[in-house]
């Protein structure tokens, strides 16, 4: 774990695009936020290992909204409740469910169909939102970040001895 948080400060630290980092953290939301085992997550997984992505952030990524979805799977078992009840909805549900493909998807839990709707629904916003965050680390929080305590304190463990043998570098 250590290992792959100093692979995420190399990323944020680096000339690597913020684009890319962006879109590994969306992604990366997708996986973290619907369950483990589910089919869409294998083709966003595979998705992530075409894309030109940071995999650091992207593991990081689904560890953190992995954690965050633990509090918010009600909200997508009602929202996946919502849109399995509406009757608007039956004969989208009744085609979608004659293929055995769609069958495997598991979108009859209520938990999966939500928490794929919502991250779906959040995935672009949290490209932009990611992309501003990181944009403004490299150039606001960088240098304020290094004057504090803490950082020089996390400059003498082995965290980064382990970030600096990533890097080659001993710039936080």
């Amino acid at each position: 774990m250590l290992t792959l948080l100093a692979k995420l400060f190399k990323a944020l630290n680096s000339e690597s695009s913020s684009r890319q980092i962006a879109l590994a953290i969306a992604l990366g939301m997708i996986v973290g936020l619907s369950p483990t085992l589910s089919l869409h997550n294998l083709v966003v997984l595979f998705i992530a290992f075409i894309l030109r992505i940071n995999l650091s952030a992207f593991f990081v990524a689904i560890a953190g909204f992995s954690l965050l979805s633990l509090g918010l799977a009600p909200i997508f078992s009602s929202i996946g409740e919502g849109l399995l009840t509406n009757i608007e909805l039956n004969s989208l549900w009744q085609s979608l469910y004659q293929s055995n493909l769609m069958k495997s998807a598991h979108f009859h839990n209520t938990l999966t169909l939500g928490s794929l709707v919502s991250s779906l629904v959040l995935f672009i916003p949290m490209v932009f939102i990611s992309r501003l965050l990181v944009e403004r680390y490299r150039h606001h929080l960088k240098t304020f970040i290094e004057k504090f305590k803490v950082v020089q304190w996390l400059k003498g463990s082995k965290f980064y001895q382990v970030y600096q043998s990533i890097t080659g570098t001993g710039s936080i």
